[in-house]
């Protein structure tokens, strides 16, 4: 059945249209802290950030935390005055970044907030200060203008999602009793379209690999030792050649064991959508589309797992020729998982794949950055049904159901630890450039988002 479409309250509405100016303001004062959270040189800014953001909440009557970790900090903010008859809600973000180079592709300053054509242009302008502040201004709203919320509410923002997480799980673990909620909120993905809502029911997992190669002690001339001594820059290529077999699959032994085989019902949905190879193939840059044989594009996204290089380095790349024979090759290689696929045994069985076909005559080694579970959800109940009524109601149309090829990694640990439903409704859009040069998010989506997000608060509270 699908759920009835109720409009945005108007005295919600109302304040969002007054306050615009001011909330477009302090987004703004967001996005200009450089919180890349993988580079050394931004550890003071990590903590400023965290510091703006646990102000911002204390401005409008939430009680807001700095909990210190091994690695960067988490805020909690808080407001539990609904009574133990509402529901809680247990809402993510992260006010991390990742790094913003190459610096020369930026149109605009990173750090320096810029809108062109109804787009916002920054560095975590939709991954995910953006979307994140969605939510905190609609809670504002909410409290503001009624004094209070119709639900208890948790925020919990972690400052290291863009480097594996690495603090989160045990944070979870061992604040279970803070954290425990009926329902946990993420908006840290985008819609499948313009104008088309969405709702994420499956996020990939993640893998992530260095593999190191090492051959002579130094660098030689390619002249007098080429053809006498293992290069391992070819060694490295040889070894990533054999990663995949010759219809797109992953060619390492065991590694589709645990793969779960999405259902007829499911795989017909993704026909109905409205997708283009011929426009994904435009907006991507691509002269080609590839893959996995016997699988859609966005089957290949959201259903199937896979192994990609992320990153080269050997011998000389300076402008100009440098005959060597370099010493040493590095490749950075992600795998993106899916249901049921586990990350330690995938590192257990690439690690084992590169020892069977490494070369002789070098040293290969293998190092497992960090990794995450992949998640799937049936989407039934009323969580998903007040999330269908509120982005309805935003966006004057019904929700559509998607997958996401990235991955969340905290989402599994909530599911396991928290053992409560978790909806991912996010307000990106395809193109939007996150993790890369003109990372932007769209102006009429945040400003739909305040109301969508405001709605299911709402909606929330009225179906206890």
């Amino acid at each position: 059945m699908t759920p009835v479409t109720q409009p945005v309250a108007s005295d919600i509405d109302g304040y969002f249209t007054r306050e615009e100016s001011r909330i477009r303001s302090e987004l703004d004062e967001f996005l200009r802290i450089p919180s890349v959270s993988a580079r050394s040189e931004h550890n003071a800014d990590m903590v400023r950030c965290a510091d703006w953001l646990a102000g911002r909440l204390r401005a409008f009557g939430m009680t807001a935390t700095i909990h210190k970790t091994p690695g960067h900090p988490i805020v909690v903010g808080e407001w539990r005055q609904a009574g133990p008859d509402a529901p809680t809600i247990l809402l993510y973000g992260h006010y991390d970044v990742q790094p913003v180079e190459p610096l020369d592709l930026w149109t605009s300053p990173p750090f320096e907030p810029t809108v062109r054509d109804g787009k916002l242009f920054a560095r975590g302008s939709v991954d995910d200060k953006g979307q994140l502040y969605i939510h905190v201004k609609a809670v504002e709203a909410l409290l503001k203008v009624r004094g209070k919320l119709p639900i208890n509410l948790v925020l919990l923002a972690e400052g290291e999602e863009e480097v594996g997480s690495d603090n989160l799980a045990d944070f979870v673990e061992q604040h279970v009793d803070l954290l425990r909620a009926d329902a946990v909120v993420i908006s840290d993905s985008s819609m499948f379209a313009p104008g088309l809502p969405s709702i994420l029911s499956s996020l990939r997992g993640l893998a992530y690999f260095q593999i190191d190669v090492t051959g002579p002690a130094q660098d030689l001339h390619s002249g007098s030792y080429g053809g006498a001594v293992v290069n391992p820059a070819m060694a490295l290529a040889r070894i990533l050649a054999t990663m995949h077999d010759s219809k797109g699959r992953v060619a390492i032994k065991g590694f589709y064991d645990k793969v779960q085989k999405w259902d007829r019902k499911s795989r017909d949905a993704i026909t109905r959508l409205p997708f283009s190879d011929k426009h994904f193939k435009s907006e991507t840059g691509a002269s080609a589309l590839g893959g996995e044989e016997g699988f859609s594009t966005l089957e290949r996204i959201w259903s199937r797992p896979t192994c990609e290089v992320n990153g080269l380095l050997s011998g000389y790349t300076g402008e100009g020729a440098k005959t060597v024979l370099p010493s040493k090759a590095m490749a950075k290689v992600s795998c993106r998982l899916v249901p049921d696929q586990d990350p330690q045994q995938i590192a257990r069985l690439f690690t084992a794949h590169v020892k069977r076909v490494a070369p002789k005559g070098v040293t290969v080694s293998v190092q497992y950055i960090h990794g995450g579970k992949p998640w799937r959800a049936e989407l039934e109940g009323p969580l998903y049904d007040s999330a269908r009524r509120a982005l309805a109601a935003a966006f004057d149309k019904q929700p559509v159901i998607v997958g996401e090829g990235g991955s969340i990694p905290v989402v599994g640990d909530f599911t396991r630890v928290l053992k409560t439903p978790v909806l991912l409704m996010g307000f990106g859009l395809p193109g939007e450039n996150a993790h890369a040069p003109d990372e932007w998010i769209s102006l009429d989506n945040f400003t739909k988002g305040l109301r969508a997000v405001a709605t299911l608060y709402d909606d929330l509270g009225k179906r206890t």
